[in-house]
């Protein structure tokens, strides 16, 4: 999830009159650079050797009228780029964040890796190899290998180092070794565990574009082959596209890319996205210079800089993450979508919580669910879920997030360690907060790691634990204007333990893009075939929800797969069918219920401590809530209930 970093309504002219400058989310609204920075910054412009309308980079070539245009340039709209290049078309992208930084880690199916085979294929056969980016030392840089090789291996990666071919032994992705099923709900009154240990799936020797899947339903159904960082498979997709406009702009030919990095559409009304008397889009982007007003990330338009006019693609793509502001300002809203959880009280809003953090433990290449019983003050019964996710080779990556039970809040006054009446935005209150969020998130991740709260404590986190809100939202239509589409989480958004939303973006959306330009070479006309693309864009995501609904109130993680499900299901002896107990999203006790903000991959939060390199512990075939009591199990007569009580 991706929500809008804040930015500034007003514009900065180049002339440096402008003192309308204002942070739309910020509460000191006139909050502004000094006249001072601004001139130094405009100065600062000026004086730099690779800006100005006659150097080849920042110039116009190559970026007007183009044939594809991505605004937004997460993993979605870079591969529709790709695609579009690899049918001989010409694609702009536009990023207002500059590089990728997203920091969470994803499981991939193996589609992904079949697809970049195929992109390495199409712009083989299309360019030569005259045509194809380079590594350092001239060889060229094929996709798939860089992802996944099965002569290189896995591990603690630079992803640059590896696309640069600096890093010669390793590849992006790590496998999988480990899938780990653990069933921790109460049966028949009794704390009841069950293991389940899975065959991990054999990762492929090479790309086969016959395997690439186009129901998006049979995709987020199977089982994950490889785990990767987020950022690192952006950087592969980024660097490649970055190579093909060097390697264009530097022969003097009219480039097949132009990636406009810290650019975003003119946010003044009516002058960013204007639309033709044909119902068309003409894009104008400005340059912008991004400040950081004591923790809160602001942008405006670079003083000195000029606006771009790209002109009217044929095709535009918007793909921001959740929260698109352009996609709103083109009339684009999402609906939260309602689950039937099956316990009677019809339709509700699907919404989950959850934290999460990064601890630097070898997890390994292992893929771990936990589900467990959790009950309120009445004793009513919630099911929450935990996950465990590492790299292959590599102690510093071990992704866990656990859920909140619905019923759960992290309130000091309540928890008794501040005064009633205490202000929220106290300091007192902050800290007491952290201090019950850290203490709960430390306590539930040491059940699915099979470690020692207290030798937990002692690991090294460089992020969270931080509580962040799942609701499922979709739009109606993905298609806003007569040239323009919406795609990935802009689009819509589920439940992403199962790392669906990135899968349903990068495997189903994308690869509808390539069907766009396939139908456009085969002579169809542009209105049916963005139409086509727009529906099969919903129908991707409805797939996705789908899918991901069965993870708010059913036991069964779907990122296994069908058939081990139904494995599962068999072994845990519970009725499948049966949902947990949920409360409806809007009666939730949580005082700050917020997205992940993409912010905060830049600015992390380090609790030194050691890295663990050393394997988990096995699973303990023990419930957590009977192991204090195994000795005393074994004295009967002992009255389990009464002790539990």
């Amino acid at each position: 999830m991706k929500p809008d970093a804040a930015s500034f309504d007003a514009l900065h002219q180049p002339d440096m009159q402008s003192a309308n400058l204002a942070d739309s989310t910020s509460t000191h609204p006139r909050t502004l650079p000094s006249e001072g920075t601004l001139k130094y910054l405009a100065s600062k412009r000026a004086r730099q050797k690779h800006v100005g309308r006659t150097c080849p980079k920042t110039s116009r070539a190559g970026a007007v009228n183009p044939d594809f245009l991505a605004l937004g340039l997460g993993g979605t709209n870079m591969l529709a780029m790709l695609w579009a290049v690899a049918m001989g078309r010409r694609s702009v992208g536009v990023e207002m964040r500059g590089d990728p930084f997203l920091g969470v880690h994803w499981n991939i199916r193996e589609d992904l890796y079949h697809q970049l085979g195929l992109i390495d294929q199409m712009m083989l056969e299309r360019y030569g190899e005259a045509g194809i980016p380079t590594k350092d030392d001239g060889s060229l840089i094929r996709l798939a290998d860089c992802f996944y090789h099965p002569s290189t291996r896995a591990g603690d990666i630079v992803a640059d180092e590896v696309i640069d071919g600096y890093d010669k032994d390793q590849h992006i992705v790590g496998t999988i070794h480990h899938v780990e099923y653990i069933d921790d709900r109460w049966k028949d009154g009794m704390p009841n565990r069950v293991i389940t240990e899975l065959v991990p799936p054999v990762p492929p020797r090479q790309p086969d574009p016959t395997k690439i899947r186009s129901d998006m339903q049979a995709v987020l159904d199977g089982p994950s082959t490889f785990q990767a960082s987020a950022v690192s498979i952006q950087l592969l997709l980024r660097r490649y596209l970055e190579k093909i406009e060097e390697m264009d702009l530097k022969k003097g030919c009219v480039p097949r890319v132009r990636i406009f990095n810290r650019h975003r559409v003119i946010a003044t009304e009516g002058e960013g996205f204007i639309r033709q008397p044909d119902g068309k889009m003409r894009v104008c982007i400005e340059e912008v210079t991004e400040m950081d007003f004591k923790g809160k990330l602001m942008r405006m338009r670079t003083p000195g800089s000029e606006t771009m006019d790209l002109g009217v693609p044929e095709l535009l793509s918007i793909a921001q993450g959740f929260h698109s502001s352009d996609a709103a300002r083109l009339g684009f809203q999402q609906q939260d979508v309602k689950v039937d959880h099956g316990d009677g009280r019809g339709p509700v809003v699907a919404q989950a919580d959850f934290i999460a953090g990064l601890v630097e433990i070898l997890v390994d290449g292992r893929l771990r669910r936990r589900i467990a019983s959790e009950f309120d003050a009445q004793g009513n019964e919630y099911w929450v879920r935990q996950i465990a996710v590492g790299h292959e080779n590599d102690p510093e990556v071990g992704w866990v997030l656990v859920q909140v039970p619905d019923h759960m809040s992290f309130c000091p006054i309540e928890a008794g360690l501040v005064p009633a009446g205490t202000c929220k935005n106290a300091p007192e209150y902050f800290s007491a907060y952290q201090i019950l969020l850290y203490d709960f998130y430390i306590e539930q991740s040491a059940l699915i790691l099979e470690v020692e709260p207290d030798d937990l404590r002692k690991v090294q986190m460089v992020y969270g634990p931080r509580l962040f809100s799942l609701i499922e939202r979709m739009g109606d239509d993905a298609r806003v204007a007569v040239n323009g589409v919406i795609a990935g989480d802009s689009f819509g958004n589920g439940h992403f333990l199962t790392s669906a939303g990135a899968m349903a973006g990068m495997i189903g959306h994308a690869y509808r893009f390539l069907e766009y330009w396939q139908r456009r070479e085969a002579g169809l006309c542009t209105e049916s075939s963005i139409r086509l693309l727009a529906d099969r864009i919903k129908q991707d995501t409805e797939a996705w929800l789908s899918v991901s609904a069965k993870e708010f109130s059913e036991a069964i993680p779907i990122n296994f797969g069908a058939e081990r499900g139904a494995q599962i299901a068999a072994a845990s002896g519970i009725d499948p069918t049966k949902h947990a107990h949920s409360i409806d999203a809007g009666r939730r006790q949580r005082h700050s219920l917020l997205p992940l903000d993409p912010s905060d991959w830049r600015r992390l939060f380090l609790r030194n401590g050691r890295v663990v390199s050393a394997a988990l512990p096995p699973l303990n075939p023990i419930h957590p809530a009977l192991r204090d009591l195994e000795t005393l199990l074994s004295d009967p007569p002992f009255d389990v209930q009464a002790a539990l009580v």
